[in-house]
């Protein structure tokens, strides 16, 4: 059995290649569901907040922007663990560069989860204050 590269993969076309690509970004969130801890964390924080979003007594804008923030926050945690994947890939020695690939990744997912965290701030504010 040969093995697949990623030249494989291209020229897809229709159909067939939005198949492979949702299957492959499910594989994605299944990866990173099994091998990163943050990843769960804040997936299943989704997972539990999403719905509460939805039964909010607030103004179905408020209501779309925590939502909008969680899946931030996820796809931001999603881009990070890609980053850290592709560092730790190219090798093992501790390099300057590799540093600051993953600390910009890191810094990244705190400013979704500061912003997801202020935003259901205010909302509940609104709520509970007016």
């Amino acid at each position: 059995m040969t093995e697949k590269t990623a030249a494989d993969l291209k020229g897809k076309t229709g159909i067939l290649r939005l198949i492979n690509a949702t299957r492959y970004s499910w594989q994605g969130i299944r990866t990173a569901f099994g091998k990163e801890e943050a990843f769960r964390q804040e997936l299943i924080l989704a997972v539990i907040l999403i719905p509460v979003a939805f039964f909010l007594p607030a103004a179905w804008s408020l209501k779309l922007w925590c939502i909008f923030s969680l899946i931030f926050l996820l796809v931001t945690e999603l881009l990070n663990s890609g980053i850290e994947a592709v560092v730790d890939r190219i090798g093992p020695e501790l390099h300057p560069l590799s540093g600051f690939a993953k600390d910009c990744g890191s810094a990244a997912v705190l400013f979704a989860l500061i912003f997801a965290l202020i935003v259901w701030l205010v909302v509940l504010f609104t709520i509970i204050f007016g």
